[in-house]
């Protein structure tokens, strides 16, 4: 990962699906199913990474479940 973004992204609903706009042209759609359980594990990696940053820890460890996703794809 090149680049740390401060902003969050955009996100809408059309015909059914999430549509998530974010940095550097980054478009998404996603099931809500999928969005939700996105949701949970940005909350989950935003949580755990405040815990790091006021305890000072460094390097990036994945979040719980990740690797069971079997998915290389962000999100």
């Amino acid at each position: 990962m090149d680049k740390v973004y401060d902003k969050p992204s955009d996100i809408s609903a059309e015909d059914g699906t999430v549509m998530v706009d974010g940095p550097d042209g980054v478009a998404i759609s996603l099931t809500p199913e999928a969005a939700e359980e996105t949701s949970n594990r940005l909350l989950d990696g935003a949580t755990e990474a405040s815990g790091q940053r006021h305890s000072g820890e460094r390097g990036s460890e994945s979040v719980e479940g990740e690797a069971e996703s079997g998915s290389g794809t962000p999100g």
